[in-house]
């Protein structure tokens, strides 16, 4: 492909579309921030891009629940489409609102089908984090499948996180069993060197350190963490202790990880 195009989703209280723009321009895509009202007048839009990123911020003030009025938006407009963009093997990201978006709507972990939209959702939410307050550090994470088009297996990862409703929650045991004997689980938190744990490890108290899910087909990915905020050696918050400043950032390989996916398979 001569570029890789991709939508940025805006909307009310969204406030990372413009550093999820810039990560996506450096991983060599064509990237255009859209605001929500304009994807429902033109939903068509969408067929011409290949990669779709719900950002982080607090859409609508996340007045109702956190992503709860942007997922309505999302089902009651923009079901049949987004279906059908999952379905041509299009790519869709949701980072921390986004994610809160994605999980809301049922897109991930999408037990029930690819791309099947549903405000019932799947028996699984975000909801307030476990210490009970709103949580803004650097965490590691371990893949956990290697399904994920997103993902460099094996890699840990460092990034940061900011957020008040990150908690991973499942319905029951056997559906959380499910998600992670199924291979929907994308990375855990863990410690520097691998292991999960309690907090700070797992910063929110999610059910099995749940950080991100990817869905059956591997081609969405949703994330409590924020790549779009590493995509530079000097964002690091040890940047001039660090040996070496070369290679991609580890929030950079979440977003050249899927432009490589698109230019290789359309």
């Amino acid at each position: 492909m001569d570029k890789v195009k991709a939508i940025v989703l805006r909307a009310a209280g969204i406030n990372c579309d413009m550093e999820t723009e810039h990560a996506l321009g450096l991983a060599g895509a064509r990237a255009e921030r859209v605001h929500i009202n304009r994807v429902i007048d033109s939903p068509a839009m969408l067929d011409g891009c290949q990669i779709l990123v719900v950002p982080g911020g607090f859409s609508y003030g996340d007045d109702v629940a956190a992503g709860k009025i942007l997922a309505n938006q999302v089902i009651h407009h923009l079901s049949d489409i987004l279906h059908r963009f999952i379905e041509n093997g299009k790519l869709v990201l949701g980072i921390c609102n986004g994610f809160q978006v994605l999980i809301k709507t049922g897109i991930v972990p999408g037990l029930n089908g690819a791309g099947q939209l549903t405000l019932a959702g799947e028996g699984v939410t975000l909801t307030d984090n476990e210490c009970g307050r709103f949580m803004d550090r650097w965490i590691y994470l371990q893949p956990g499948t290697d399904r994920c088009v997103f993902i460099e297996p094996g890699r840990r990862l460092y990034l940061p996180i900011a957020h008040g409703e990150g908690k991973i929650v499942a319905d029951s045991p056997e559906r959380l069993s499910r998600i992670s004997d199924g291979g929907f689980v994308a990375f855990r938190y863990v410690d520097a060197d691998g292991q999960t744990g309690p907090f700070p490890v797992n910063p929110n108290g999610s059910q099995d350190a749940i950080a991100a899910l990817t869905d059956s087909t591997g081609r969405v990915l949703g994330m409590m963490p924020h790549p779009e905020r590493f995509v530079r050696w000097t964002q690091h918050p040890h940047w001039t202790r660090l040996k070496q400043h070369d290679g991609l950032t580890d929030g950079m390989t979440i977003f050249t990880n899927a432009v490589n996916y698109v230019k290789s398979n359309f």
